[in-house]
């Protein structure tokens, strides 16, 4: 199985620290000194694109900037780079968001992804004038992602369900490709939803456990409704030449963060109607200490940020070791972030995926630089066990 990397864009601003905040919170906690100017983002975006990522996150919510414009305008900086938008379905009609994609993807030759985000923070939800409950949330996803398919596949179109009514429905234009759904959520109203239309289903960065049991339970939805899913992963990542270099980043990052902007963001975060959000605050439960939960998984981007709250931290080979692990469970796609982004995606681009390709898990994703090798003076892709036994002899 060949694996693919999105990375992501910091709408939100960017920092040599964690930048706190997301899942109704406002951007913060160590503060973001990069302003999300267009040239800054478009820097990322460049850097990913040529490092051989397919794609890079957007977020959505009311501590960022809007996914779709951002991305529309950085579209013009890129060539092949794709475009994972995060949206709320509830926020705007399902004809609209079918006819936004439709002309996204006409215009930028088929470079747009969409993560469809329900929403996990009522308060958020009611500021932006939608009072449902989760569970109502949740259904009315069912019936817009339910219209928005059926008019990539051509229209008219007509619904009647408890959330929309919908007559006489089409698109000016079908998309040159139809933009692959990604979808997250461990509540038992998400399952049934991802099952019945998603292509990939997003889980945060939980123990290889706890991603094989929710890879298990989507799978098995799915195969109920005739379908297969893809699976994604959604990480951090600290990754160093050595172990020792980056452990201490990750200290570095943790020392930066006082008591008080914990103690704040886990008030926060505690509002969370998020059964996702809710898991993630279980692995660390605002403890600076027993942070790494699982080998090479730390848990400290949580302590302050709402959402992805872990990160792979260790060698370029722990790092490798711990996504081949992930990819054993079924993983193929995996959405990384790095403090700080431009930085972290050279650190991770020529110190891992060098290793992966030597292993046959990836290959770049142009054409032209397909052939990418191994840099002089990496250590071959073994198991740490192994790598030992090579040392010694």
């Amino acid at each position: 199985m060949t694996l693919d990397f999105h990375w992501f864009l910091p709408t939100y601003g960017d920092s040599r620290y964690i930048v706190g905040g997301g899942h109704g919170l406002p951007p913060g906690a160590a503060g973001g000194v990069r302003p999300p100017t267009l040239a800054y983002l478009g820097q990322i975006a460049r850097s990913a694109e040529q490092l051989g990522f397919v794609g890079a996150l957007t977020p959505t919510g009311a501590w960022c900037e809007d996914a779709w414009l951002a991305t529309a305008m950085l579209a013009e900086v890129t060539e092949s780079l794709k475009f994972l938008v995060a949206f709320r379905p509830g926020l705007l009609s399902p004809t609209l968001a079918a006819q936004m994609a439709s002309t996204y993807q006409n215009h930028s030759k088929g470079r747009l992804l969409l993560n469809v985000v329900v929403g996990g923070e009522a308060h958020e939800q009611r500021a932006y004038g939608d009072f449902l409950s989760k569970d109502e949330r949740y259904a009315r996803a069912d019936e817009f992602l339910d219209i928005v398919r059926q008019l990539w596949r051509g229209g008219p179109v007509d619904f009647t369900g408890k959330h929309y009514r919908i007559e006489g429905a089409t698109l000016p234009r079908q998309p040159v490709t139809r933009p692959a759904l990604y979808f997250g959520g461990s509540s038992a109203a998400a399952g049934p939803v991802a099952a019945r239309h998603t292509d990939v289903y997003l889980t945060w960065g939980e123990p290889p456990a706890d991603v094989g049991a929710k890879i298990a339970w989507i799978r098995k939805l799915a195969e109920a409704q005739g379908r297969e899913v893809r699976f994604g992963i959604r990480l951090h990542v600290i990754t160093r030449d050595t172990a020792e270099a980056a452990w201490a980043e990750a200290s570095r990052l943790l020392n930066a963060i006082d008591p008080e902007t914990v103690a704040r963001m886990q008030a926060g975060l505690a509002r969370s109607e998020s059964v996702g959000q809710a898991r993630m605050v279980a692995l660390h439960r605002g403890a600076r200490n027993n942070l790494e939960v699982s080998p090479n998984l730390w848990a400290g981007f949580g302590l302050v940020r709402g959402g992805a709250g872990t990160a792979l931290v260790g060698s370029h080979t722990e790092v490798a070791e711990r996504i081949r692990e992930y990819a054993a469970l079924g993983i193929g796609e995996f959405v990384l972030s790095g403090v700080p982004h431009l930085e972290e995606a050279y650190w991770f681009a020529e110190g891992v995926l060098p290793l992966l390709q030597q292993a046959g898990l990836w290959r770049h994703p142009r054409s032209e630089t397909a052939g990418t090798v191994v840099r002089t003076g990496d250590i071959p892709f073994l198991p740490a066990s192994e790598q030992k036994r090579a040392s010694a002899s």
